[in-house]
């Protein structure tokens, strides 16, 4: 929801937010848009997994006729929930950057727990690992939508990769916010194009062993983590743990945040 056009603050995202059912509404039109444009391309399956905090955002009832949704919490797979090997393609629709990174309302899974996450010592946020997710069953990620700023972020790790820039950064709660209406004009007409050259997007992957490194916001919530047996600490703030493939990774990562959180 974070890279919706009109998204600037937590009151769009979050559950109690005076503006949250406003946002929904904008992701539900942009999420619509997309699956305009993947049926113009000539896709005959669509489904939507909502993906946002409690992934109970879209509202059912103006989602296109054509596609299916998968929504609630708690996923496995959070945000690539339901992917396998038989779909095409995958397009993430309002995306942002990792924390830590410029862009709007940047985090990486919860911004009151997780500082960096690192895969063999490069930093991810939740493009890079969940088009990693992706990728490790051969799909590739053929566009996402966001601001200017995820925009860069994708394309470093997916250099033909489509993008929409819905709105331009100004920092992490202010935006340039293009016109709705445009927005989903160019959503259907990046989505239709991505999927016509899908064939030459290649899926993104982080091959395996898997060493992963994750840093918290404070020590209270690396104590939490470490818990987990195979967890070890590097400092006060860091863990880490090693993984055969980024599937046993990503679910550990999603184990681990919520084991933080839950002490808080």
């Amino acid at each position: 929801m974070e890279g919706v056009s009109g998204v600037v603050h937590s009151e769009h995202t979050a559950r109690d937010g005076r503006e949250h059912d406003r946002a929904r509404m904008y992701m539900t039109k942009e999420v619509n848009a997309c699956i305009e444009g993947a049926l113009e391309a000539g896709a005959t399956s669509i489904v939507v997994n909502d993906s946002h905090g409690t992934m109970r955002n879209i509202l059912l009832e103006h989602l296109h006729s054509k596609a299916e949704l998968i929504s609630g919490a708690p996923k496995k797979f959070a945000m690539v929930e339901g992917l396998d090997e038989t779909y095409d393609a995958a397009i993430f629709i309002g995306y942002h950057t990792r924390m830590g990174s410029d862009g709007i309302l940047n985090h990486t899974f919860n911004g009151r727990v997780v500082r960096n996450i690192k895969i063999n010592g490069k930093a991810y946020g939740e493009f890079g690992l969940n088009a990693a997710v992706a990728g490790y069953f051969g799909v590739p990620v053929v566009m996402v939508s966001g601001c200017n700023r995820l925009s860069e972020e994708a394309a470093e790790l997916i250099p033909n990769i489509h993008t929409t820039v819905v709105k331009e950064t100004i920092n992490r709660t202010t935006a340039v916010n293009k016109s709705q209406e445009l927005v989903y004009q160019l959503i259907k007409m990046e989505t239709s194009a991505s999927l016509n050259e899908k064939n030459s997007i290649e899926p993104f992957t982080l091959d395996g062993p898997i060493l992963v490194e994750m840093s918290f916001l404070h020590s209270g919530l690396a104590d939490a983590a470490e818990i987990l047996p195979i967890v070890k600490r590097k400092d006060p703030l860091s863990i880490e743990y090693r993984a055969g493939t980024i599937l046993e990774a990503y679910r550990f990562i999603r184990s681990l945040i919520m084991m933080a959180n839950n002490s808080i």
